[in-house]
């Protein structure tokens, strides 16, 4: 068994759910603890069940219920020591002997499963993101990044499921109401990934090993689920790529989606 699930996915929250036959982990905690709570339940999960708390980077919407929930229910949290030192607010709520440090591009392992930590382009303290593997198949997790370096690519490439951010539509951007500063943050190289780019690293990463790609951290302002999924899907017929080749689907940013099986 290797599942996943968004719990919660977008600028305003997000959470997401890794499930071996051994080992359960939450990958951040950015919505409030009783909606975590809530949305596992629904999947018939138990907060007090999580192995472990991975943490992507210390922004709000990943962290806001990180130490209530690790707290309440005695999980271990692994963050990069930038992290740690970024989120005191959270950290000063979580026993030290619960307050792990992992070091991007080094692989651990938790339960049966082995995280690789990749470095990512975002304005953060020492941000990464995630590829897991079972020995057999391995998903990853990429939002927060203003762009794919070699290096993030190569550690998506071998991939069969990947939860990939695509925050913003260029267009829609340009014209809305956010201040230039802010607009250039979210197009800069330390911002996030535009649905054009998700689609160009889509088709990429199509002719290796991708099955099955989930759109995610999706922008309220400045994007809509029905483009963000168009303009992939358009991208991968213009580079002539059999659609039913790859499952793409949107993730919900109210709700968790239905459970992927790797």
């Amino acid at each position: 068994m290797f599942n996943f699930c968004s719990l919660y996915s977008g600028s305003s929250g997000n959470s997401l759910f890794v499930q071996s036959e051994t080992t359960n982990i939450l990958i951040d905690a950015g919505e409030s603890a009783r909606k975590i709570e809530n949305a596992l339940s629904s999947i018939n999960v138990a907060a007090k069940n999580l192995d472990a708390i991975l943490i992507t980077h210390e922004h709000i919407d990943h962290v806001k219920s990180l130490g209530t929930l690790a707290k309440k229910y005695n999980i271990p949290v692994y963050a990069t020591k930038e992290t740690w030192n970024a989120m005191p607010n959270q950290a000063e709520k979580i026993d030290s002997s619960l307050q792990k440090i992992y070091t991007p591009s080094e692989k651990f392992k938790i339960g049966d499963l082995i995280i690789n930590p990749f470095p990512i382009s975002h304005d953060a303290a020492n941000p990464c993101g995630f590829s897991i593997s079972n020995n057999t198949k391995q998903i990853s997790i990429a939002t927060d990044l203003g762009y794919v370096s070699n290096d993030v690519f190569k550690a998506l490439e071998e991939s069969s499921f990947i939860l990939l951010e695509s925050n913003y539509d260029p267009e829609i951007l340009k014209f809305s109401r956010y201040p230039y500063p802010l607009k250039k943050r979210i197009s800069g190289e330390y911002g996030h990934l535009s649905n054009s780019d998700a689609a160009k690293l889509v088709v990429q990463l199509a002719k290796k090993n991708l099955k099955t790609v989930m759109l995610g951290h999706l922008s309220k302002e400045n994007n809509f689920p029905e483009l963000a999924y168009k303009t992939v899907a358009d991208e991968l017929i213009n580079a002539k790529i059999d659609s039913s080749s790859i499952n793409l689907s949107v993730a919900s940013r109210n709700t968790p989606s239905k459970i992927i099986e790797i």
